[in-house]
């Protein structure tokens, strides 16, 4: 899963990051790098707390839990795509 962080520069220098997909998702690094390893982190955090929230809301005997995968296309990758298919 790709994930949008909008970054701005503190006043101090510093980097603060918020992820656009999950707002709760907070952090910030002394440079690019840093915010970047510290957002990863912010975001696995912050998914695994909604999976436990989930499942404490919804665990029960006749649940049945599984997997999705969905990739999402850019309408970019979707006209490159097409012109593959149209070349081959």
């Amino acid at each position: 899963m790709e994930y949008t962080i909008c970054i701005e520069k503190n006043e101090d220098g510093w980097l603060t990051g918020q992820c656009e997909q999950l707002p709760q998702a907070i952090s910030q690094g002394k440079d690019m790098e840093d915010l970047m390893e510290n957002m990863k982190d912010a975001i696995e955090l912050v998914l695994e707390v909604k999976r436990d929230e989930f499942r404490k809301q919804y665990h029960s005997q006749t649940a049945i839990v599984k997997n999705l995968i969905i990739q999402h296309e850019t309408k970019r990758s979707t006209e490159i795509s097409k012109r593959k298919r149209v070349l081959a």
